[in-house]
């Protein structure tokens, strides 16, 4: 609810400084025809007590942990439906097109930037076991605050509560790669073509 009220703190903050300026401060997710659009990244990670329950030291690919991975799962398990609260407009869907390192496939990675869910990876080690965190690309400025981060919250803790596989991660970019190898490594779309 706090981070909700952040997200809608600002937006009204940025139109009325923008107003007076004598502009327009727009959270449409795709301003303008063939170029880069405008996403709402969502951060989440998983705390218990003091301790970051998403980070692993011994998880040599992206210090993960099972439970992170699970949460995984659940976004990715939910992805279709997610979108439909995340990316409620018909403006949403024009970001969602490949090329334009929005998220059309459902797939997790570390750095990738066409994948759905990103683990970043700027610090490693067990001093920075507090910055573990999944982001949730598939995300537009468009939506409810609210209602998109406890559908994603929820999505997650179902896959942590199911123990929803997330699957391997994939490092490719995805839109370099052929359909029939995009099958072989399982990945699907949230996005009819």
């Amino acid at each position: 609810m706090e981070t909700a009220d952040k997200a809608m703190y600002y937006k009204f903050v940025a139109k009325n400084v923008a107003k007076k300026s004598g502009l327009i401060a727009t959270f449409m997710p795709k301003p303008v025809y063939l170029d880069n659009a405008s996403g709402m990244h969502v951060h989440a990670s998983l705390w218990k007590g003091k301790e970051n329950v998403m980070y692993d030291e011994s998880d040599e690919y992206a210090e993960l942990s099972q439970t992170g991975r699970y949460f995984i799962g659940g976004l990715l398990e939910h992805a279709r439906a997610l979108t439909a609260i995340c990316c409620p407009t018909v403006n949403s869907y024009k970001r969602l097109v490949p090329g334009f390192e929005a998220p059309i496939y459902v797939l997790w990675s570390r750095r990738n930037r066409s994948a759905l869910v990103r683990i970043p990876l700027y610090y490693k080690g067990p001093e920075h076991a507090s910055h573990k965190r999944a982001e949730y690309r598939g995300v537009d400025p468009s939506c409810n605050p609210y209602l998109a981060f406890s559908c994603l919250l929820m999505s997650g803790l179902d896959g942590v509560k199911k123990k929803i596989d997330s699957g391997d991660p994939v490092d490719d970019d995805i839109y370099k790669l052929s359909p029939e190898r995009r099958t072989a490594l399982g990945i699907g779309s949230f996005r009819q073509h």
